[in-house]
């Protein structure tokens, strides 16, 4: 039985005009293509150098470049793989000249992402969020660069095999495998964390702990 191959996605409806009006200079135009793709460019960017203003840096040459050369945009793949196959380039770039002089120094604060929190009014529960984002976090820079730059285009980004595949220039099981070995990394990073943190998990304090003891005194009749 022939094999099924999954084609990558071609550029979306309404991108090649997108495109064709920023080729007439149409300011709104490039606000669009930045804004509806600076997250996925900066994640992907920021996955391979793990550096938050080094990954600013390389997403902003990498649109100059796109757009310098946005006519050789024919639509073959989407407009988000293609701008993230120029910030790959970009990025693998840098940490080979980072690698031929002296390396550059990590930002230990440095963070993979922003991560959304669930917005809460009580300071226990979201420093308890922070900690665990920042395990994950940490956890993934320590991945090596053939593993993280795989972990973090399809977990953290969501990208498909085929599109993760077509964005490192790899094959698809090249992509399974690398990513079965970056899942295992993390997962061993965190188990050798957790521990200390869960200590801290589902807090009870705060706010929560004032308003459950008020209650108790209420129906005690001994708070008003």
């Amino acid at each position: 039985m022939p094999a099924v191959l999954t084609a990558v996605p071609s550029a979306v409806p309404g991108e090649m005009q997108l495109v064709h009006r920023a080729l007439a200079r149409d300011g709104d135009a490039f606000r669009t293509i930045i804004k509806t793709h600076n997250q996925r460019l900066y994640r992907i960017a920021r996955g391979v150098v793990r550096n938050d203003s080094e990954a600013e840096d390389i997403v902003q040459e990498a649109y100059v470049k796109a757009f310098a050369h946005l006519d050789a945009f024919r639509g073959d793949s989407s407009l988000a793989t293609w701008l993230s196959r120029i910030v790959i380039n970009e990025a693998l770039g840098r940490l080979r000249k980072r690698r031929k002089t002296v390396a550059l120094p990590e930002n230990p604060q440095a963070e993979i992402i922003r991560f959304p929190l669930n917005p809460s009014d009580d300071p226990e529960r979201t420093m308890a969020q922070r900690q665990i984002l920042q395990l994950v976090e940490q956890a993934t820079d320590s991945l090596p660069d053939v593993y993280r730059t795989v972990f973090v285009a399809r977990v953290i980004e969501g990208l498909s095999i085929e599109e993760t595949a077509d964005l490192l220039g790899v094959r698809p099981q090249t992509v399974k495998t690398r990513l079965h070995r970056a899942r295992a990394l993390v997962r061993k990073a965190l188990d050798d964390q957790i521990g200390p943190v869960l200590l801290d998990a589902f807090p009870f304090a705060g706010r929560r702990c004032e308003r459950l003891t008020s209650a108790v005194m209420r129906r005690l009749g001994l708070e008003s």
